[in-house]
């Protein structure tokens, strides 16, 4: 019951966001924080069984995903300019 361990869920949200940090583009940090949540919940003594976990994990990180493409992400009416091609030199 690996699953059960708070640490592997810490773990995988230290992997998500060194991952995040390789990918930006806030894809992975909502991964990040739902396992982290889940991870300390489990540290916490809060114990649910593995599909309520994923299903918290899964709500978690959609609310967090979706907080965070309103509050970073490009706005309505808003486009991204690249001016420089790094192929250019």
């Amino acid at each position: 019951m690996l699953w059960a361990t708070w640490w592997v869920w810490v773990a995988g949200a230290i992997a998500l966001g060194i991952f995040e940090m390789l990918a930006p583009g806030f894809i992975f940090l909502g991964f990040a924080v739902g396992a982290a949540v889940v991870g300390f919940l489990l540290l916490f003594g809060i114990a649910p069984s593995l599909p309520w976990m994923l299903v918290l994990f899964a709500a978690i990180s959609l609310v967090t995903w979706l907080i965070l493409r309103q509050v970073i992400g490009v706005r309505k009416g808003q486009s991204k300019r690249i001016d420089v091609d790094i192929n250019e030199h």
